[in-house]
């Protein structure tokens, strides 16, 4: 049986999926080219969250931090998880451009270099270059890629932004037993073919309108090597930005060449590197990010606040907005758990 499910958007339009009794919403939509934001498919992260608007549908699994009782009553769904069981009609609050689209892209690309950065980092270049157009993709958004030499797939976010000559660059944490990790560490060799699936993730560069603060922990700092690197070439915008980059240790740092260089390139950029547990001799920042957020902002400021790293990060930072009654920002997050 072959149900008919309405996507309507925040724009006013609404696009069309034939979904198959008891198929997973996200499954059919992808299919149909209606690219929902999506992040973990696991019903943890909320991304790809709508609204029930008419029709029937169970959901597998929601985590209730992604929606609340409440959220459910109120027929909040996600795409991931639900099953419809009649025709449909979902709204999402974000505009149909950002998924009127094919799904993800799969592609192939060769293993070019790989170059450890920090004692805990390594960063792995891609050569995309014999697809037959640009891979175009968000700054901010990532990819896909399975390991070679197993079924094994893992995400990383883009380290630049997209580019004619599809060179493509990603920041690897190295874990002491990771899949990928003992790949770059012991096997890897130039020319190697990666499989990628791409773009993927509502995390991503939004239009330059207020200050920008972002929080990187950790190769959370790839998605943000993205956002910088598009900043510095679309020119000037007026507005401040400050990036707050915590590990910790100091042999954890990495990329501080190409950071340094956004001063000159982003008007109104600034650093702050922040180390949790640092030697002796360091003299910048000690602890975590949100014990120095406050250095830039007032609570009725308003503002962009992206956040991407660890779980814990994420939360902390989520949590401060709250303590200090943050009113005016615009909170973006991506939460990677290192495997």
């Amino acid at each position: 049986m072959t149900h008919k499910v309405a996507f309507s958007f925040a724009d006013g339009k609404t696009l069309f999926c034939p979904v198959q009794n008891d198929e997973i919403l996200l499954d059919a939509a992808l299919r149909a080219g209606i690219k929902i934001p999506l992040d973990c498919r696991e019903g943890v992260c909320g991304t790809c969250q709508g609204r029930c608007e008419s029709g029937r549908y169970t959901q597998d699994y929601v985590d209730d931090e992604a929606l609340s009782p409440a959220d459910l009553a109120q027929g909040r769904m996600l795409t991931c998880q639900t099953r419809v069981h009649s025709d449909a009609r979902f709204y999402f609050d974000f505009d149909s451009s950002v998924c009127h689209a094919a799904g993800p892209e799969c592609i192939t690309a060769t293993v070019r270099e790989v170059v450890q950065v920090s004692d805990s980092t390594a960063l792995l270049w891609l050569d995309a270059s014999q697809l037959p157009r640009q891979l175009d993709f968000l700054p901010g958004q990532y990819a896909r890629m399975r390991v070679p030499g197993t079924d094994t797939w893992r995400a990383y976010s883009f380290a630049n932004r997209p580019g004619a000559s599809n060179q493509l660059q990603f920041l690897v944490r190295l874990l002491p037993d990771g899949v990928m990790s003992r790949y770059l560490r012991e096997r890897w060799q130039p020319g190697d073919i990666l499989e990628l699936e791409a773009p993927l993730g509502s995390f991503y560069l939004r239009q330059l309108e207020r200050p920008v603060v972002m929080a990187a922990g950790g190769t959370g700092l790839s998605a943000f090597l993205g956002m910088l690197d598009e900043m510095a070439e679309s020119g000037p915008h007026g507005q401040p930005v400050t990036l707050f980059y915590g590990v910790n240790q100091e042999a954890d740092l990495c990329e501080l060449e190409r950071l340094a260089s956004y001063h000159q390139r982003i008007p109104g950029f600034t650093l702050h590197t922040v180390v949790n547990q640092p030697g002796e001799a360091w003299s910048g920042k000690r602890g975590y990010i949100p014990e120095h957020l406050d250095v830039p902002l007032e609570p009725e400021q308003n503002f962009d606040l992206y956040v991407c790293g660890p779980p814990p990060m994420v939360d902390a930072i989520k949590q401060w907005a709250t303590d200090h009654c943050v009113t005016g920002a615009r909170i973006f997050a991506e939460k990677f758990i290192g495997s």
